[in-house]
């Protein structure tokens, strides 16, 4: 009968109620783990033509793309709409170029926190773009010339890179950790090929964009100058894009519920294992193994096993800021250093600004040459190329571009014009008269420092030094023309560099002294002014809108910024009547005067000189430190990425993430401190940050030296954690085998 079957067995089972057997034979068990229960079927992932890819990653690294190319596109030209759009100083640009990428890099803490704890990595990612895309809108609306004053525009700009940083830095931990999280536990290799492409992803977005935003703010033009709103508003457009791309693959996405507020809970379980270490310092109490088993009267075995793990990776990172110190000053110190060089290639001329996409066009390179070329023949010759020597390696060969990177700042400065010192000024003669003219310094000991006559229009080879007794000094200046003598005051500080223009005919001759530019442009363009010897005011209009307007009888206009180009057929115009002057050529970094002369035969036409000679160095020499710096960049924070998402415990993927972005923040932070205090010249500055990656880099090979990696298999499958007060219950239970 089945009834009496039942009674049998009610009465054999020895079991209390409610308690299963599996439960109580899991107490004794030499695993001494509770038994998980039975999981739900899991759904069905599409893959990428039959391949171990899930479908959904395609979507991610798209948005990524996207992403990064509104990111770095934006961060193209930050640094010249500093200098040229608020009219900051060089100084001060980098410093807000590095405290803004600093705080990109902090705020991967908060989107960590978020997505763990509250809202999850899909909805956080979702959020934080929206406020993304409202950080450009806002940016772009404070590069407009027609939205109020200077204010206005620093502190609209000054919201939208607040708000940037808060999207930017907020989504960074959680879109490299949802794209791992999409691949089964097994598929190690293909998880780690994923992280290749989606740095491939970031380096593609990023060489686009690297190389239109230049053009956006330079080639296009409105409100009569670059059109620096436009080239903001681009990167706009493409968040947008990652937005609408990431939210089409919603349904596809696997999805994990936030873990709970895994940054508070690490925080109170090392606080609790350090306040009640302290407690119990009695030698009676016997020791523990770690210090942070103190927290096993309070928290789980497991939580304190992931804070193990993560404590042990976070100590190794404390040397890692330096390199991101460096690798980052390619937008603020080597753009810098272009634009004291000459981009001119011969076949493409580059901005600036421009030669930057070298770094992300490199990666593209590097990447697949190290995954399927340089890795596998370091294999093949028995290296056990670990990921800290790989990153290791990547120090050394940024150490080694900064060191090159020097090496080139030095030959700019021997290449470029020299500046008089304390003084010292700098003194040209321009003959605009009608025949020759000797010139003579009556107050100066050396009288014949202009020993030949100078003819009319003769080009000088440069400007001759005099040195002066005082800060400022007085000269009579003796002109011998035919048979006169004409004597003229002229005062002269140090440090100045200054033309003599000399003009008149046979009824008379007078001087004028022009004070000339010292230095190039700050951002490589070309500087023009005029002179002119006509009886009427002049108005050029030069290419793209710029204009300039200059007086009669030699009056001398300031300085006006151009771009490099050929600038053929500029519109002149005097009284009524409209000529055309070809200025030829305007150069990297040169300061050119233009005399407007009357040719009977011509019309008006521009005689042309130098004040400065265009830059000399050419940009192709800045291609051996983007090359190697590359490289490391390829070395380290590819190997990087993927060491933090490899030896994070499963529920603190994002936070160890975070931690990593943490050291690109610190590295911004050191350089912003660098150029706000130290005192040395720029080359100087490159080999003391060449020299302290080298120390630093011994330094983490020793750290590495120790530290054991974890294997990805190592930590367990197991989701939730057991509570404390079974813990407690169990601790001293005698293992057991048990058989049923």
């Amino acid at each position: 009968m089945p009834e009496d079957r039942a009674v049998e067995e009610q009465a054999m089972n020895t079991f209390p109620p409610k308690e299963s057997k599996e439960t109580l034979f899991a107490l004794v068990s030499p695993e001494g783990e509770a038994p998980r229960p039975s999981s739900p079927p899991k759904k069905t992932t599409l893959k990428i033509c039959g391949s171990n890819y899930p479908l959904s990653i395609a979507f991610i690294v798209v948005n990524e793309f996207c992403e990064r190319f509104s990111y770095y596109g934006m961060k193209a030209v930050l640094t010249l709409y500093f200098l040229y759009f608020l009219h900051w100083s060089e100084d001060t640009s980098t410093s807000v170029y590095h405290a803004f990428s600093s705080l990109c890099y902090f705020t991967p803490l908060l989107g960590a926190a978020m997505a763990d704890s509250w809202l999850g990595k899909f909805r956080t990612i979702i959020y934080l773009s929206m406020v993304y895309v409202l950080g450009h809108l806002i940016k772009s609306l404070g590069a407009l010339p027609v939205v109020g004053g200077h204010l206005a525009h620093t502190v609209l700009s000054m919201i939208g890179l607040f708000l940037i940083a808060l999207g930017t830095g907020g989504i960074k931990p959680c879109v490299a950790a949802f794209g791992g999280d999409q691949f089964e536990a097994e598929h190690v290799n293909e998880r780690s090929k994923f992280f290749s492409v989606f740095y491939l992803s970031i380096n593609a977005g990023s060489l686009i964009s690297m190389f239109v935003t230049p053009m956006l703010r330079g080639d296009v033009k409105c409100f009569g100058g670059d059109c620096y709103a436009l080239a903001f508003g681009v990167p706009g457009m493409l968040m947008v894009l990652a937005l609408v791309v990431f939210v089409l693959g919603s349904k596809m996405y696997k999805k994990p519920p936030p873990e709970g507020n895994i940054v508070a809970q690490v925080s109170k379980c090392i606080w609790f294992a350090i306040s009640n270490r302290l407690k119990n310092r009695s030698r009676e109490i016997p020791k523990r193994n770690h210090w942070l088993d103190w927290a096993e009267e309070k928290y789980p075995k497991q939580l304190i096993l992931d804070v193990k793990a993560l404590t042990r990776v976070l100590f190794l990172y404390i040397p890692l800021p330096m390199f991101w110190a460096l690798l980052d000053q390619q937008g603020s110190r080597w753009t810098l250093q272009a634009t004291r060089m000459n981009g001119n290639m011969g076949f493409f001329v580059f901005q600036p600004d421009q030669i930057q996409v070298l770094n992300p066009l490199l990666v593209l390179i590097f990447i697949p040459m190290f995954d399927l070329g340089i890795y596998p023949l370091i294999k093949k010759c028995g290296i056990n190329l670990t990921s800290i020597k790989k990153m290791a390696a990547g120090m050394i060969l940024a150490s080694l571009a900064f060191a090159v990177a020097a090496a080139v700042e030095i030959k700019i400065n021997e290449l470029a014009p020299h500046s008089p010192g304390g003084k010292e000024v700098y003194l040209r003669i321009l003959n605009l008269a009608d025949d020759e003219m000797k010139v003579e310094l009556m107050d100066y000991q050396n009288k014949s420092l202009f020993p030949e006559p100078i003819k009319p229009f003769q080009q000088t080879k440069g400007h001759s030094k005099m040195l002066l007794t005082t800060e400022s000094q007085s000269f009579h200046i003796q002109l011998l023309y035919h048979n006169m003598s004409i004597i003229n005051e002229h005062v002269m500080k140090e440090k100045n560099k200054y033309t003599l223009v000399i003009h008149g005919k046979q009824s008379g001759v007078s001087s004028i002294l022009m004070q000339d530019a010292v230095t190039s442009t700050a951002n490589g363009m070309a500087a023009v002014r005029f002179i002119n010897t006509m009886d009427k005011d002049i108005n050029l209009t030069l290419n793209r809108g710029v204009s300039i307007s200059v007086g009669q009888n030699y009056g001398i206009s300031s300085y006006k910024i151009l771009e490099r180009g050929q600038y053929n057929g500029v519109l002149c115009r005097m009284g009524d009547k409209e000529f055309f002057l070809d200025l030829g050529l305007l150069d990297f970094g040169a300061a050119y005067v233009f005399v407007i002369t009357d040719s009977s035969d011509q019309g008006l036409r521009a005689w042309k000189t130098e004040d400065i000679s265009p830059n000399k160095m050419s940009l192709a020499w800045q291609l051996p430190q983007y090359i190697i710096v590359t490289a490391s960049e390829v070395v380290f924070s590819i190997t990087g990425l993927e060491f933090s998402y490899s030896q994070a415990p499963p529920s603190m993927k994002s936070v160890l993430q975070a931690a990593w972005l943490l050291t690109v923040a610190i590295g911004n932070i050191i350089v912003l401190v660098v150029a706000q205090t130290s005192a040395l010249v720029q080359w100087a500055e490159f080999i003391l940050f060449s020299g302290l990656l080298l120390v630093i880099c011994l330094i983490f090979s020793i750290m590495g030296y120790y530290y054991i990696p974890v294997k990805p298999d190592a930590y367990s499958s197991e989701d939730t954690m057991t509570s404390s007060h079974i813990e407690g219950d169990t601790k001293d239970l005698v293992t057991k085998k048990t058989k049923l």
